[in-house]
């Protein structure tokens, strides 16, 4: 699946409000044609995975400055690739645990081969 830019406009081409969506069904398709650029999943994709990895060595080595590295390097990895690649304000600023969710299904959906990477 690669989404265009284009569907999270509306026919009028003004911007959609990721605060519209009063379901997380309703806002995925939304939430992928936000990451468009193939460029900016693969960020995701990376920051995700050191996010997990690094919450694999907090659990390991109880140390809680790994909880910050698993913040900073899933967040870091995907502002850069909207605000460098995708040149869009991530929907995570007025969707926070819709956008966080998204994250998770599209970083499943990666690994299933149903986003291309």
């Amino acid at each position: 699946m690669n989404p265009s830019p284009a569907a999270a406009r509306t026919p009028a081409g003004a911007a959609v409000d990721p605060r519209q969506f009063s379901s997380f069904a309703e806002f995925y398709p939304f939430y992928l044609s936000e990451h468009a650029d193939r460029t900016c999943r693969r960020l995701h994709f990376i920051g995700s995975t050191l996010a997990l990895a690094s919450l694999a060595v907090l659990v390991v080595t109880a140390n809680p400055w790994w909880l910050l590295g698993a913040l900073f390097a899933g967040y870091g990895f995907a502002w850069v690739g909207h605000f460098a690649f995708e040149k869009n304000r991530p929907a995570s600023f007025k969707r926070p645990l819709y956008s966080f969710m998204g994250d998770w299904v599209m970083y499943r959906d990666i690994w299933a081969g149903r986003v291309k990477l």
